[in-house]
């Protein structure tokens, strides 16, 4: 090919690129006006750094503060829901309107607007930008609206109703009473019906008051979250004094629970039913609030409905060893890592006579430690004085377990098993590390091997 012929083509080739690019960048421009045309405001929700709201309940003005939380600044100074302020933001941000009803309204007021108002300040503008709305379409719900700096009256979507009937209760943060459960270090409740004190434990929670007892973490923990998770109902007193606590029934409350702290800090909730309305407050809020029922059913729960009830505290998979001694029998089995067809893999083995080691039946050891994570008690036998009343002072069966956590934290759990009661199948158990005893159901002690062989692998056709 000629080089004339070549740029004559390579020529062609850039003026037709050049053609594509203007009209595809004319067809954008020509989209980005379209759509700048169908939208009542254009700006990010990010960007507006106060709204004021204005309908039939009144005027409310919200602000965002340097953290970026929102704050109420009318009719009163208060905490702001921050994703509610932020819905109201997102809302009128980069807002399209349905169609326009008129381009030049002489008389707005023929659609009652302004019947309600939105003001919108953006970063870096001085004037706000105003919505005035009106009455609803009674066709499809839409909105009546117009911009207070345009002669344009649209219609606008329905779902905006929800945020402009918004009232101050609405857009006040309402979980006012809120704290960081896990820094929670001990609690203590005083109530007429109830009293005990507790403390975080390495495992879990322990009783310190009335008596000495593992308690239920699962328990203990859902309390704290019941009271963090405390909101609002109605705010009954902005500023308490004693005269406020007084008429709530809080200067002398049906319940007084202490939270202990990191430093020796203290947390203290103040709780109390009266005229049907239970009232709370606490050692760090100015506030008296209304708040659900249910908490007084959770702080109104007795001692042995919050103990824990597991006979031990443990994960069956991180189990690396048990042993059981009963009559003539003393068996042992442990976990070990093996690699086997080139990968790591955990298995159970049983240590016979001189210290053989046979492989054992893992589905049958897992079994039995997971009826043992499971096993609650019945009843608690607490100050049992002489063992030898139940049958534990020459125990049937001796189960010790050992227990590596994730942690690599080693520790064991040693039980024994009274005589059992074959007529209401239930058997006392100690936990050594306990000072009281459990009542339990028998059905476990189904799975507890007679010999060795019981718990050894069974051999398949291709391994014998």
């Amino acid at each position: 090919m000629k080089p004339r012929t070549t740029l004559a083509l390579l020529a062609i080739f850039i003026l037709l690129l050049a053609t594509v690019i203007l009209v595809e960048h004319r067809s954008e421009k020509a989209k980005e006006k379209k759509e700048s045309a169908e939208k009542l405001t254009d700006f990010k929700a990010a960007e507006v750094e106060k709204i004021s709201l204005k309908n039939e309940n009144g005027q409310i003005t919200i602000r965002r503060d340097e953290q970026g939380h929102w704050q109420i600044i009318e009719p009163l100074e208060a905490e702001a829901d921050d994703y509610e302020a932020s819905s109201l933001a997102e809302n009128f941000a980069s807002l399209r309107f349905d169609r326009v009803v008129e381009e030049n309204a002489s008389d707005p007021g023929v659609y009652e607007i302004p019947k309600k108002e939105v003001s919108l300040w953006i970063k870096g503008k001085n004037e706000p930008v105003i919505i005035q709305l009106g009455m609803e379409n009674p066709l499809d719900g839409s909105l009546y609206a117009r911009r207070a700096d345009r002669p344009q009256v649209v219609l606008l979507p329905s779902y905006l109703k929800y945020s402009l009937d918004k009232k101050l209760f609405d857009l006040r943060k309402k979980d006012i009473l809120k704290f960081d459960t896990a820094k929670v270090q001990s609690i203590e409740l005083r109530a007429k019906e109830v009293s005990w004190k507790a403390r975080r434990t390495e495992e879990g929670w322990e009783f310190s008051q009335p008596l000495k007892a593992l308690a239920s973490r699962y328990r203990i923990d859902n309390l704290l979250d019941s009271l963090s998770g405390l909101r609002a109902k109605e705010f009954l007193a902005e500023q308490k004094d004693q005269e406020k606590l007084k008429v709530y029934g809080l200067d002398r409350p049906e319940f007084k629970v202490i939270l202990g702290l990191p430093e020796s800090q203290e947390l203290i909730f103040f709780i109390n039913q009266k005229d049907g309305k239970v009232a709370a407050t606490s050692s760090l809020s100015s506030k008296i609030i209304e708040v659900e029922s249910q908490i007084i059913t959770d702080l109104n729960r007795k001692i042995d409905e919050l103990r824990e009830k597991k006979v031990a505290l443990f994960n069956s998979w991180e189990a690396v060893a048990v042993s059981i001694k009963k009559a003539d029998l003393s068996l042992e089995a442990i976990k070990e890592k093996i690699k086997e067809k080139g990968r790591e893999q955990e298995k159970w083995f049983l240590i016979m006579s001189e210290g053989k080691k046979e492989q054992a039946d893992e589905s049958r050891i897992e079994s039995f430690l997971r009826k043992l994570e499971y096993l609650e008690a019945s009843e608690f036998i607490d100050n049992p004085g002489n063992l030898s009343e139940y049958g534990l002072d020459k125990a049937g069966v001796e189960i010790i377990i050992r227990v590596k956590s994730a942690e690599k934290n080693e520790r064991e759990i040693r039980l024994l098993v009274g005589k059992e009661n074959t007529e209401k199948h239930q058997v006392v158990i100690k936990n050594q590390d306990l000072t009281y005893l459990f009542l339990t159901g028998s059905d476990f002690l189904k799975d507890l091997p007679e010999k060795p062989a019981d718990w050894k692998a069974v051999e398949t056709g291709s391994e014998k």
